[in-house]
């Protein structure tokens, strides 16, 4: 049996500590030095004492759903996060941060078949980061069906700026959940959650088999024929802030946002065809 790298068992060790409840004025205390530490706005959840646990507190829902565009032609952030990089990419390559590229063949994996990877070569990518101060949720972009998940299970090195620079093809090193996508009119896309450190589990809720950072040493794929997911839904989160990637067919989206641009989940950020 594969040995579980150190970043796992540090990633799984955290997640014990953050989903236990501690008594009421203690968790009080954790709650409210946590939010003070990393500087998060509540002012759309709950207030912070209410949480019973700092993974509650991390996979907090919002209070009332953020209205967005009902047009199906408006693709919208799945996220509150940073766009740490965006794109065109160059035939199978995209950008991890400038001036260090991936292989997005070996990122989307082994259990698609080059037919399906080849659909997004030149195509456009976007990569949301999550930090540890954002909401943790992510929604579903645009009016779409899922035809496989992928459970690739890997490492938990952090996907932070520094990590980004230094570390190459980090994403592909990292455990990570591939969705494959077709939307309304036909177009291909792929959206991955990769994991980071301290991210304990990344949930999809449409597919509960799917355990991150859990036992599993080789990718699971999962095939479906009848799940659609309209834009907007919550179909989970991560326990902490990690970073999430889509990976689009060429001409299937117009870019209404850069690099460097914070983002919040319901914000129209291109154009789809």
């Amino acid at each position: 049996m594969q040995k579980r790298h150190i970043t796992s068992l540090i990633s799984q060790n955290f997640g014990k500590f953050a989903s236990k409840e501690f008594p009421k004025w203690f968790q009080k205390v954790v709650n409210s030095s946590y939010v003070g530490l990393m500087g998060l706005d509540m002012s759309d959840f709950h207030a912070p004492s209410t949480y019973k646990s700092l993974n509650a507190l991390f996979t907090r829902h919002l209070r009332e759903d953020r209205k967005f565009s009902l047009d199906g032609s408006a693709f919208i952030s799945p996220c509150d996060s940073l766009i740490s990089e965006c794109g065109t990419m160059t035939e199978d390559y995209a950008l991890q941060i400038k001036g260090m590229r991936y292989k997005c063949d070996d990122f989307i994996g082994s259990e698609f078949t080059q037919e399906e990877k080849n659909v997004v070569h030149n195509g456009t990518f976007l990569n949301f980061y999550l930090s540890p101060k954002d909401y943790h949720r992510y929604h579903i972009p645009t009016n779409l069906k899922v035809l496989k998940a992928v459970h690739i299970p890997g490492k938990f090195y952090p996907v932070n700026m520094p990590s980004l620079k230094k570390r190459l093809n980090l994403f592909i090193e990292n455990e990570r959940v591939v969705l494959h996508c077709e939307t309304t009119s036909g177009k291909k896309f792929f959206m991955v959650l990769v994991s980071a450190l301290n991210v304990g589990v990344m949930q999809v809720s449409f597919e509960p088999k799917i355990q991150t950072n859990a036992v599993a040493t080789s990718p699971q794929a999962y095939k479906f024929e009848n799940v659609f997911l309209n834009k907007g839904d919550d179909f989970g989160c991560f326990e902490m802030g990690s970073t999430i990637i889509v990976i689009a067919e060429k001409g299937m989206l117009d870019l209404d946002v850069s690099t460097g641009k914070d983002v919040k989940y319901g914000q129209t950020i291109a154009k789809v065809h």
